[in-house]
């Protein structure tokens, strides 16, 4: 695999984001924090931390950001943002622009999205189809070509956590992370092979600091070549049932189009 040095962090702002900006510096890369305000990330993140401006539901202004990394780590969520549609522009709409603002391009990425993915009647659901939209988000990682980990953490630093990780798959464990151990295996993620076209689920407990990240990774079965979702996932989201919009971006994920208008969600 190509050297990775430099590494775009989207969510670096958040309290997630924070943490894998620390993990990314702490493994002896340069993280650049994509952000919508520089004033903002800069009172929030590292003296000397790179900011990069772009918005995630703006193409535009994202080619310039993503110019000169050679990776990308997800951390970004629309947990601000209460309108409906907010999973559709953000969660699932901020990664397709980045995607297709590397062009011909195939950077080492990273994607955070969360457990229950998969569990289409859960409350998580409701309203905004935010479990769906993560869900097709992990889709066009899956079919963009380039290498990349997919990662669903749990509960963020509820119950006893700590730092030793844990990994599943299926999406159909629950239980609490560590932010700040979750951000070194997101840090992990990038450098380590054995993490390559992986989905796993990742919970922490009490115990010994995990450092054997090769190992942890090997434990998880990898993704089947061109398939749209995880070795182990429940097949519960029909792709000739999704809104042309999705259809047209698995067809051609890295290519870029006009902007959509927001759909409805299904």
């Amino acid at each position: 695999m190509p050297s990775i040095d430099r590494v775009l962090v989207v969510g670096a702002t958040g309290r997630t984001g924070r943490h894998v900006v620390a993990a990314v510096t702490a493994r002896g890369l340069t993280p650049v924090a994509l952000a919508r305000s520089e004033s903002r990330a800069r009172e929030e993140l590292a003296p000397g931390t790179e900011v990069v401006v772009g918005d995630l539901t703006a193409p535009d202004t994202l080619t310039e950001a993503v110019g000169d990394v050679d990776a990308v780590i997800f951390v970004h969520g629309s947990d601000d943002d209460s309108r409906p549609e907010s999973f559709e522009r953000i969660d699932y709409g901020g990664v397709s622009n980045v995607l297709r603002a590397f062009g011909e391009r195939r950077p080492r990425i990273v994607l955070q999205t969360t457990i229950f993915v998969t569990r289409r009647d859960h409350p998580f659901n409701a309203g905004g189809h935010a479990l769906d939209w993560k869900r097709r988000s992990e889709r066009l990682v899956r079919l963009s070509g380039a290498p990349y980990t997919i990662v669903r953490p749990g509960w963020l630093d509820a119950g006893a956590v700590g730092p030793h990780l844990r990994i599943e798959q299926g999406d159909t464990g629950e239980d609490g992370v560590s932010r700040e151990a979750l951000a070194g295996l997101l840090a992990e993620a990038l450098l380590d092979d054995a993490a390559i076209g992986k989905t796993f689920e990742v919970f922490s407990g009490p115990g010994p600091a995990t450092k054997d990240f090769t190992a942890l990774f090997s434990e998880a079965r990898p993704d089947a070549s061109g398939a749209l979702d995880a070795v182990e996932d429940t097949a519960n989201l029909p792709l000739d049932a999704e809104p042309a919009r999705v259809r047209d971006d698995l067809a051609h994920p890295l290519t870029p189009h006009r902007t959509h208008t927001t759909s409805r969600s299904r």
